[in-house]
């Protein structure tokens, strides 16, 4: 997998453009199908299984711990740029 890691200063910008790059390879959907809006489980098609593995290459990716009861509100693709626009500041 290629790496996502946070650069230091990376605007939201380009971490959704990351965060839009992992859950395209990781759903297996073109990336123009990644959009803010989109919510994970209704429009890209992850289930359960899929939401953990995210978060998990989330918390890899961006060495960071996904709070779980912020977990449980992400919703949309904007929703994890926020929880980790949040947690990184």
């Amino acid at each position: 997998m290629k790496s996502f890691r946070k650069e230091w200063g990376e605007t939201e910008e380009i971490m959704l453009e990351k965060v839009s790059k992992l859950l395209a390879e990781q759903l297996n959907v073109a990336e123009e199908a990644v959009t803010p809006e989109k919510e994970i489980i209704k429009d890209l098609g992850a289930d359960s299984l899929d939401i953990v593995e995210l978060m998990m290459a989330l918390e890899d990716e961006y060495g960071v711990t996904l709070p779980d009861d912020e977990v449980v509100d992400v919703k949309t693709v904007q929703d994890i740029v926020d929880m980790l626009a949040k947690i990184e500041k």
